[in-house]
């Protein structure tokens, strides 16, 4: 089926929004399946007698994983398109979700956390390379917020599902096989609904010029990309270092808070609730951050400077974590840790912009797989550090490490990533 040119009442549709909504769900679904394990955290190290040291192998092992097909899963979307990308990927996830129901101890939970992020990796590469085919410049920082709040709504959604089904089985092995199965309710829309935009049935004729229109030119045309070529560039290299710093902030939000409200000596069901505060403050900052830099740009501001001014407001004001150092009061500690939750989605939803503004859209799936792997070893080694350093001593020195380090990744992000004075002789650097 073709698209609707001679419709005698030619109007612009707005499909764009319903795949940005599909985007939307995969994310939530994706974080549900993930944080289904931190949420569950404090009766699984009670059940298994966990220390700190052994949940953080559990995050490792999933981290593993993730870095591993966040670069590899971002070049198969390059080549083998959205659609059977997103098919592939998500069908494997959702299995391994669903399996971990019969994990037994340290060993075989190890083994199920890597495949999940094996399955999970190209998500978010993925929906950003979606994101640049199916939106002009001008919405994809409010498309990308839209996607990317999936993170906060599926990380704060975990814990009461978590809490609820807990007390419906009695035991936690339902929990994985019902978080799971969530995955095929989505691909089952997705398979009927997603095709490119050149060939969904539903785009009118005026739908697809705003979209094409709104693109650069450069953004469609040319060979295929390869990672040689683009480490060549400083914006890569401040896409990915810029992650390898600021990634580890929030992971170490979104794993390890439940524990550290334990830790601070709060009560199971005070620790497993007060987890969602942090990613619904996420969620607003998404929006605050896109919305933010959408206004700008809106008004003439070029693209690059509206981005890199929201990391300059927001990434600094991280620093504001190191509050929670001077208090025991269990709803600062909750807005603290919100206020953090915030700040960094705000300056997340600029970084996941970057590669769309920065790179031809040939290459954004695998610029945005490489700065996801860089941030997969970044949290990698924090997560590492995070587990040997709570046992040895308290969650003061982590504190005070995250509540610094998003400044350094602000440096990083504003001098790298910008316009290149130099000829771009490849032409894969667009005006941003």
């Amino acid at each position: 089926m073709g698209l609707r040119e001679t419709d005698p009442t030619p109007r612009r549709s707005r499909v764009r929004w319903a795949i940005g909504g599909l985007l939307f769900a995969s994310t939530v679904i994706n974080y549900i399946d993930r944080q289904t394990l931190s949420a569950l955290a404090p009766i699984l190290r009670d059940h298994f007698h966990w220390t700190n040291s052994d949940f953080a192998s559990l995050l490792i092992s999933f981290r593993v994983g993730y870095t591993i097909m966040q670069g590899l899963g971002g070049r198969l979307l390059d080549v083998i398109g959205s659609r059977t990308g997103f098919a592939l990927v998500i069908s494997f996830y959702s299995v391994v979700a669903m399996a971990t129901s019969f994990a037994q101890g340290l060993t075989s939970f190890r083994v199920f956390r890597l495949f999940l992020g094996l399955g999970e990796g190209p998500n978010m590469p993925g929906a950003t390379k979606t994101v640049a085919e199916w939106f002009p410049n001008r919405e994809r920082a409010l498309a990308v917020a839209i996607f990317d709040s999936g993170t906060s709504i599926g990380g704060a959604l975990a814990p009461f599902i978590v809490l609820y089904a807990y007390k419906a089985f009695g035991t936690w092995r339902p929990i994985f096989l019902m978080t799971g199965s969530l995955g095929f309710i989505w691909l089952f829309v997705w398979l009927r609904y997603y095709r490119p935009p050149d060939q969904h049935p539903s785009v009118s004729a005026e739908e697809l010029t705003y979209i094409r229109n709104g693109q650069a030119k450069a953004e469609r045309d040319g060979p295929a990309v390869r990672w040689r070529d683009l480490i060549r560039y400083r914006q890569t290299w401040g896409i990915v270092l810029g992650r390898f710093l600021l990634d580890p902030f929030w992971y170490f939000i979104s794993e390890w808070f439940a524990l550290y409200l334990l830790s601070k000596g709060f009560s199971l069901e005070k620790s497993v609730l007060g987890f969602w505060m942090p990613f619904l403050a996420a969620d607003l900052g998404n929006f605050v951050g896109g919305g933010i830099s959408s206004y700008w740009i809106s008004r003439g501001w070029p693209v690059g400077r509206a981005r890199r001014t929201v990391l300059l407001i927001f990434g600094p004001s991280m620093i504001s974590l190191m509050l929670a150092l001077y208090t025991n009061n269990y709803l600062l500690s909750l807005g603290l840790f919100a206020y953090a939750g915030f700040a960094y989605a705000a300056c997340s939803t600029m970084f996941t912009c970057l590669p769309a503004d920065v790179f031809h859209a040939r290459a954004v799936g695998t610029v945005s797989g490489m700065a996801g792997t860089g941030a997969g070893i970044g949290t990698m080694i924090s997560t590492y550090l995070i587990g040997r350093v709570t046992d040895a001593t308290s969650f003061a020195p982590v504190i005070a490490a995250a509540a610094v380090i998003p400044c350094i990744a602000t440096v990083i992000f504003v001098t790298m990533v910008r316009t290149s004075e130099k000829k771009d002789n490849r032409g894969l650097l667009l005006k941003f």
